[in-house]
């Protein structure tokens, strides 16, 4: 349930009901969306809403069963079923003085540390989220990885020029998406590779090669958990090469499936290769942590059961 209320804003359920945002009565941390008669108030980032005219209030499942009418159980599946659609908010203008203070996304970009060993963003993905070093350096090679705050790590998205749009933000007690910024796609790997795969998240990108150490020939891509027109122009554009192969490595889960299924359209509309590479856990980054902590098992077992050398005693 807490990764559908990251995945589906309440703007989402609205705009599939038929409401449309009323633009000069909106702000933007309250957006208003009107359908005739019927208001709705978005807030928290698209998290939360409530009706002025009266006491309703929540959460998105509760917004779908408000508008429905329908059980709970219902109102989750409307809910799962719009994973991935991508809500037409308003273009907010933002102060200049705000502007310098923020700068452009690959200003911001390019001003942020990289990761170092030892950092706190370094910690979190080694220590918290078990990624080998090895994957930690190769993406800040391709520059991809930045210090986020508090420990949080920023994970590029790129165009297909390379100029990055934006940044997955993922930490200890925080998971976003830069401001402004736009989900392409995060890349690492060859850029010009024919082996294409495709997951949910960068974390989940990185912990994918780790479980194939970098598979040669192989491109390791995040759609940031949607599924944006920019996003499926690049996958279209990648899927199109000669020779491309299209892993559907997403989630073992329904939103999994339903990311899968889209990419399996891509792939038969173009005429490539597609397979489905699903994790053995919820996602790969579970099971690459599943995975570490069984070996530090097996090696505990292993030294508990050495034997001791021991001396005969003499006499």
């Amino acid at each position: 349930m807490e990764d559908l209320r990251e995945r589906v804003p309440c703007g989402v359920m609205l705009e599939q009901a038929g409401f449309a945002v009323d633009v000069k009565e909106s702000t933007r941390g309250a957006v208003k969306y009107r359908r005739g008669a019927e208001i709705v108030i978005v807030i928290h980032g698209g998290r939360g809403w409530f009706d002025p005219l009266s006491d309703a209030k929540g959460d998105v499942f509760s917004l779908a069963a408000h508008l429905e009418g329908v059980s709970f159980v219902e109102a989750l599946d409307q809910v799962a079923a719009l994973v991935g659609f991508v809500a037409k908010e308003p273009v907010w203008t933002r102060s200049v003085r705000d502007s310098v203070l923020l700068g452009s996304i690959p200003e911001r970009w390019a001003r942020s540390r990289m990761p170092w060993r030892g950092s706190m963003t370094w910690r979190y993905l080694h220590d918290g989220r078990h990624l080998p070093e090895t994957i930690i350096r190769d993406a800040i090679r391709h520059d991809v990885l930045r210090e986020g705050p508090q420990g949080s790590m920023w994970a590029a998205h790129v165009d297909a020029d390379g100029g990055v749009t934006g940044w997955e933000e993922r930490g200890p007690d925080w998971r976003g998406f830069s401001t402004r910024g736009s989900k392409v796609l995060f890349r690492l790997g060859s850029l010009d590779a024919e082996r294409l795969c495709v997951t949910e998240a960068a974390i989940d990108a990185m912990s994918l090669a780790a479980f194939e150490g970098m598979r040669a020939g192989s491109l390791y891509l995040s759609t940031g958990g949607g599924w944006s027109p920019a996003t499926e122009n690049a996958v279209r554009r990648l899927a199109a090469r000669p020779g491309a192969e299209l892993f559907a490595a997403t989630d073992a889960n329904r939103q999994g499936e339903t990311f899968a299924a889209r990419l399996r359209d891509i792939a038969e509309e173009l005429g490539c290769a597609w397979f489905r590479l699903k994790p053995p856990a919820e996602d790969w980054n579970d099971a690459l942590r599943a995975r570490v902590e069984e070996r530090k098992e097996r090696r505990m077992e292993g030294r508990r059961g050495l034997p001791h050398a021991r001396r005969p005693r003499q006499g």
